[in-house]
Order: C-alpha cells, then structure tokens, then sequence
C-alpha cells in the first residue's frame, strides 16, 4: 500500500513538473474574476505554485502558507468574497484533474487522491487566514470611525470643545477622554466644551461616562462645561436623579462658549450684539 502510495505522490510530483505552463494556464481560468483580476492573480498564483511543488518534494510547508497568507489578506482588503478566495485555491485541483485524467495512469489517480486532500488542507487554512484578515479589517476600520466621530476642535485661545454625537459607551468614553486630555496638553487649554447636542438620551450609564471625562479633564487643570441640555434631557436627568455636582451645564454650545470666555476672562460686549441684531433687521 505505501509502495503504491509512493509512486502515486512521485506521478503527481512529475505532472506538476512537466506541465506547469498548462496547469497554471487552466488554474488561472478558474481562479480569476475577470480580466482585471487575472493579471493581478497570474503572479501569486506562480508563486503559489511553485511553493506548493516544493512543498510536495520536501515536505516543508511554511513558504508556502506563508505566500497562502498574503494572499488571503490581499484578497480581503480588496473586498474579495471568502469564496472567491477558497475557488482562488481549490480550483488547482481541477487543472490538475485534467492533466491526470489525460495521463490515465493508476499511479496518477492513487496520487492524485493524497494532492487533493493536501490542497482542501490548504484550502481551509486560507479560509481561515481570509476570515482572520476580515475581522482585523473591520475592526480597524471601526477605531478609525470611532476617532473621527469623536472630533476635538479649538474653539477660543485655551478653550477646547468635544461635540458628541450618537451613543456614549465605554469605548468611545475612552477613546474621548484620551483625545480631549492630549488637545488639553498640546494645546495649553484650561476650558473645555463637552457638547452633548447630538447625544440621542441620557441615562445613568451615559452621565457616568461623562463624569469620568470631565474627572479626567479637571485632574489635567481643565474646567468644564456640559452644553446640550434640551428639555427632554433635563427631565430624564431630574427623573433619574441623576446628579452633575458641581458641574457647569448649559442648553447650548453659544452659552458654553459665553461661560467659558468669561471665566477665561474675555469681555462680551451684549450691547454691541444688540446693535448688530438691529441693523441686521434693518437691512
């Protein structure tokens, strides 16, 4: 049984050899999406083969999963489906049917049985490597949405704002409160804004994250204002009794910015912006 195993392995080794150009040609076929995805693939897929023929003679198959691993990954972050990549694997099975059913041979069908089960083993391994790289790359995208939905922009010389829109959770709590505490230092800031207009509600979870980032800031030197609060909000808080201590709250982000130009000790002339009101309505 081993000696007929042998000599099928050492068959199928040969065929790989021997008709390389059609195997790739025919694997190709199978393999690409289209013309544009066929000549970005001819490449890999060579090298694919030439590390797997390799492979079959030495045993060794770390090159060759290594190369199967770039190609899932590449694959992924050019948004090809899971199947389209294990088709991109698979389908050398089917070039190389061909050239063993032309052979005909017993040893070549014996060999080819043990290649096909190498390959579903390398199939599943690039399955697997594709779903991993997908992961990653949909939870890297997620940080890069969660960092430019948190945006933390200068309002006044030493006055900073954070407007927040949508959910507060932990994570994005985390990810305000780093940004907001890094602005304050690179900026010299000793006011900042935390601007919940967009915030959907305010529960108890959602008020202790904001606790903690005006906690955060205070420790850095920072006071802070809490703007946003609309009438459906102040009646949730006062509902839940929640409490903000000491801290400043405002309905609006032009109120917070008063306060916090007062308290930086910036004159607002009302009486100027009375007058400028009027001729407004003038014209």
């Amino acid at each position: 049984m081993t000696v007929h195993a042998d000599a099928g392995r050492r068959r199928i080794e040969e065929l790989l050899r021997d008709h390389e150009e059609r195997i790739l040609k025919r694997w190709l076929e199978s393999a690409s999406g289209g013309p544009a995805d066929r000549s970005d693939l001819a490449g890999r897929l060579r090298d694919v083969y030439h590390a797997l023929r390799d492979s079959l003679e030495s045993g060794d198959t770390s090159d060759l999963r290594g190369l199967l691993a770039d190609l899932s990954r590449s694959r992924a972050r050019e948004g090809h489906s899971p199947t389209a990549t294990a088709v991109a694997v698979f389908g050398v099975k089917e070039a190389v049917y061909e050239i063993v059913e032309a052979d005909g041979g017993a040893e070549a069908l014996r060999g080819f049985i043990w290649f096909t089960k190498i390959v579903d083993d390398l199939g599943l391994f690039t399955f697997e490597t594709y779903a991993a790289a997908r992961e990653k790359i949909i939870i890297d995208q997620a940080e890069q949405l969660l960092e430019l939905s948190t945006p933390v922009v200068k309002l006044w010389e030493g006055i900073v704002a954070v407007p927040l829109v949508g959910t507060l959770d932990s994570a994005r709590t985390q990810v305000v409160m780093e940004k907001l505490l890094q602005t304050l230092v690179d900026t010299g800031s000793e006011h900042a804004v935390i601007d919940i207009t967009g915030v959907p509600a305010v529960d108890t979870q959602v008020a202790q994250h904001l606790l903690k980032t005006v906690v955060a800031a205070r420790l850095m030197g920072a006071e802070c204002v809490i703007s946003g609060i609309r009438p459906q909000i102040a009646h949730t808080i006062v509902t839940l009794g929640i409490e903000f201590g000491d801290i400043v709250t405002k309905a609006s982000l032009a109120d917070a910015l008063a306060h916090a130009l007062r308290r930086s000790g910036v004159e607002i002339d009302s009486g100027r912006r009375t007058r400028i009101a009027v001729r407004a309505e003038e014209v």
